[in-house]
Order: C-alpha cells, then sequence, then structure tokens
C-alpha cells in the first residue's frame, strides 16, 4: 500500500450473486488457461477473442466489481489500483515464441459498466520509445504488477509498473503514467526529473529499463526506502547502445517521488563489500 493512501470499499455495496460468478468465473478460467497452453498459436488467438466475449458478459453482470475474482487471479493479472477507483485485467497472447501482445481492459468502480479496452501496438515501434505519448488505442502493452498514484497540480496520475517480454533478444520493465479524461486515458508524462541516452536534457515521458533477456531485473516499490527500488544495469560488453546486453551491476538504485516528479537516487542500496572469507551480514 502507498503511504497516505487507503483502499475504501464500495459503501453499501449491493448483494451480488456469488454463484453466478462462480460459474462465469470457472468458465474464464477454462478458456484462460487455453489461451497459454494451446500448442497452435491461430487457435489461441481464437481462445482470447473468446475470453475477451465471457469478461465482458460477466463484468455486464451488476455488482461486478465488487466480485474479487480470486481464482482467476491465479492465471491473469487483475491489479487495482489503491485508491479503488478502477482495477486493470490484463494477460499476455504469445502468437510464437518469440512474438507476444498484451491485452488488457480497465473496469472503473461504477454502478453500470465502463471498461476501457487498451490495444498494444509495441509490436509498431522499431524501439521502446521514452517519449512517445500513447492512447489506448496505442498502448506500449506490459503485463502489469503494480500500480503507483501520485497527486499533482493536474490531478491523480496513475504510475503503471509492467514488463514486457515480447521481443527475441530483450525485455523491459516499465513505468508509464497513466491520467483519466472522460471516458479515455492517456499514458506517458514528463514527470520524471531525468532525460534519455539520446536527449539527456529532455524529460522522458517513461521509464524504461532493458536488459538482456535471460538478465533477472527487479523494478517495485519498496516502502522501506520510499522509493520504487531497480537493478543497476551495465552492457557486459561495454557498449551502451546495446541495450540487449545490460545485466545488473549488483548496485540498486531508487526513484523518490520530490516535488511533483520521480528522481533518481543512485546507490539507493550500497553495494556491500565483504574482506576475504567475510560472511554476509543478512538484513543489513
Amino acid at each position: 500500500m502507498i503511504p497516505g493512501l487507503k483502499a475504501h470499499a464500495q459503501d453499501n455495496a449491493p448483494a451480488i450473486d456469488k454463484d453466478y460468478f462462480r460459474k462465469m468465473e470457472d468458465s474464464l478460467l477454462v478458456t484462460a488457461d487455453s489461451i497459454y497452453n494451446i500448442m497452435i498459436p491461430d487457435f489461441r488467438t481464437e481462445q482470447c477473442e473468446l475470453f475477451v466475449k465471457q469478461l465482458i458478459r460477466t463484468l455486464k453482470t451488476p455488482g461486478s466489481y465488487n466480485y474479487p475474482f480470486d481464482s482467476l487471479k491465479k492465471t491473469i493479472n487483475i491489479v487495482s489500483s489503491p485508491d479503488n477507483k478502477f482495477r486493470i485485467f490484463n494477460w499476455p497472447l504469445a502468437y510464437s515464441d518469440v512474438r507476444v501482445r498484451y491485452y488488457a481492459a480497465i473496469q472503473m468502480n461504477e454502478p453500470e459498466l465502463k471498461l476501457i479496452p487498451l490495444f498494444d501496438k509495441t509490436d509498431m515501434l522499431s524501439k521502446p520509445d521514452p517519449y512517445k505519448e500513447c492512447t489506448s488505442n496505442d498502448w506500449m502493452g506490459t503485463l502489469i504488477y503494480n500500480i503507483i498514484p501520485k497527486e499533482t497540480e493536474e490531478g491523480t496520475v496513475y504510475f503503471i509498473l509492467g514488463v514486457n517480454n515480447g521481443n527475441p533478444i530483450s525485455n523491459k520493465k516499465m513505468i508509464d503514467p497513466m491520467t483519466f479524461s472522460g471516458n479515455s486515458v492517456r499514458f506517458g508524462a514528463p514527470l520524471f526529473a531525468m532525460g534519455s541516452m539520446e536527449s539527456p536534457d529532455k524529460p522522458v515521458n517513461r521509464f524504461i529499463l532493458e536488459y538482456k533477456k535471460e538478465a533477472s531485473v527487479g523494478m517495485n516499490w519498496d516502502a522501506e526506502y520510499n522509493a520504487i527500488v531497480y537493478d543497476e544495469l551495465a552492457s557486459e560488453v561495454n557498449d551502451p547502445n546495446r541495450k540487449y546486453t545490460y545485466i545488473p551491476t549488483g548496485q540498486y538504485n531508487g526513484l523518490r517521488w520530490s516535488n511533483g516528479k520521480w528522481r533518481v537516487i543512485e546507490n539507493l542500496i550500497p553495494v556491500m563489500e565483504l574482506k576475504d572469507g567475510a560472511a554476509p551480514d543478512a538484513g543489513k
């Protein structure tokens, strides 16, 4: 939970037909399993289209926002905003071993269904773009694992943390600012006090870590440090232009919210240097 924010259950929420939702959830589980496990890619696409139809039909039922879909969460990502304004249903569709498209739909916490689908257009980009401003129709798709709200002069901005594994030689973790405007959403905003390698003096609209396919890279909110903690990366062949060679250095940096922007805190968790024969002190 982000400090200072509370998740509020809907007051006086109407009773829901739990038996009905359980039956619908069971059907969704069967179809979701087929999306992942059917061997023929074309059949995965068919099952994905069926899943979307089943999900919409289920969410149209009154009270759907108050049903937690606990079993379905084990198969697809369902991530709620800490202020309980919305939740996101999100899953990958693998067209092949190296081609993945991400699907997502935002359900608003309202009595009648308000659903905003997101359409992944990452495959139309030659490389990840830290400056592109996107809509729901050209979303830079990810598998979402956290949502961090922050208040700005323009209102609440939701920072979406996700991972994209759709490239054959590299993976990407992203922090993408999302804002609501009426019935639509926008992604990307200059709320990071840093530039890119190409334009170091121009603040980026999203934070992107791109790294070697086989590398394990962390990036998430850490309440102890009051920051988004992430692995520092460097090219293993000393070529900063080849992002697919980036691996963790062993050092952790952070992004801390200050004066309306995320600011880099280098060496947030210092690398522990040990003398020969010494053992690390756990938790220090």
